[in-house]
């Protein structure tokens, strides 16, 4: 059974507009979830130096990841590392479906930054039909039947394991960015294939099977997209998107009234200075929302 948490309010990604975000909205004395998956803030961290950062000037970006981690953690603010697959608005807040924990917050910060993932095709339109991005969450639907784990991150493989006790056969595709090593420990009863790639997803209404690169056709009742990060509009269907980044207006509020967004998915420049200033500009506006609701 999944533990449900109640925040005033929670903010998904642990960049600079997320960090930022959650210090201000614990300033303003409101409770929070701070959402991360994996490592923080990995572009800062690869970045040989930084010349344009108000008061830290030709500072490593890796030397300003720390300074951001060690003041959040100054202030008490903890980051949990849960991939949140579901943003369902409520008629007084939200829900966040993030792996084994349920969130109910009164507002949302998005600050998810840029994905650079492509939807395979038939993956948008059969979501929900057979698609999913959370082992966890809908691996139940699939017990006795066969399914696909499409691996982009390391945590597919915790996924896949899960899949693994209830489905009949569990087929996994290692599609990191990094070499996929035997070490992972997936359990032995799990199919793992490294030659072949998924092409797009096939079905009329349902999910049947997943086209291959050498033109088969593996066809499985479920498929398990996982990936560090859900595009927004997929994250919250129905948040509107311009130009592939989120709409906001000047406060940061999006289509979605007690939705804000912040940083790199709100669209260029992608740059720390914004990020962190629009992390903070969504933190007040939304404690200012929460404010006006108990009015």
């Amino acid at each position: 059974m999944s533990e449900t948490i109640s925040v005033d309010i929670a903010i998904i990604g642990c960049g600079p507009a997320g960090l930022a975000a959650a210090i201000n909205a614990k300033i303003r004395g409101k409770s929070l979830a701070l959402l991360g998956s994996g490592f923080c803030s990995p572009k800062l961290h690869k970045a040989p130096h930084i010349d344009n950062y108000l008061g830290f000037h030709s500072i490593s970006g890796e030397e300003l990841r720390q300074r951001f981690m060690e003041h959040v953690a100054a202030m008490g603010i903890e980051i949990l590392n849960n991939r949140v697959t579901m943003v369902v608005p409520q008629h007084e807040g939200f829900v966040i479906q993030a792996k084994d924990k349920v969130f109910n917050a009164k507002a949302v910060i998005l600050a998810t930054g840029v994905s650079v993932a492509r939807l395979l095709p038939g993956e948008q339109e059969k979501l929900g039909l057979g698609v999913s991005y959370c082992a966890t969450c809908d691996g139940g639907l699939y017990k006795n039947r066969i399914v696909a784990v499409l691996g982009y991150s390391e945590e597919a493989i915790e996924e896949a394991n899960y899949l693994s006790t209830l489905c009949e056969r569990v087929i996994f595709f290692p599609l990191f960015k990094n070499k996929f090593e035997q070490n992972y420990h997936l359990k032995d009863n799990i199919e793992v294939i490294k030659d072949s790639k998924p092409l797009s997803i096939e079905g009329d209404m349902f999910v049947s099977g997943v086209k291959l690169d050498d033109n088969s056709l593996l066809e499985v009742a479920g498929v398990f997209v996982i990936r560090d990060a859900v595009l927004p509009d997929q994250l919250i269907p129905g948040i509107e998107i311009e130009n592939g980044a989120i709409k906001v207006n000047r406060d940061l509020t999006t289509s979605i009234p007690g939705i804000y967004a912040a940083g790199d998915n709100t669209g260029l420049p992608h740059q720390i200075n914004k990020a962190a200033g629009e992390g903070q500009v969504a933190a007040l506006n939304a404690v200012k929302y929460i404010d006006s609701q108990k009015k």
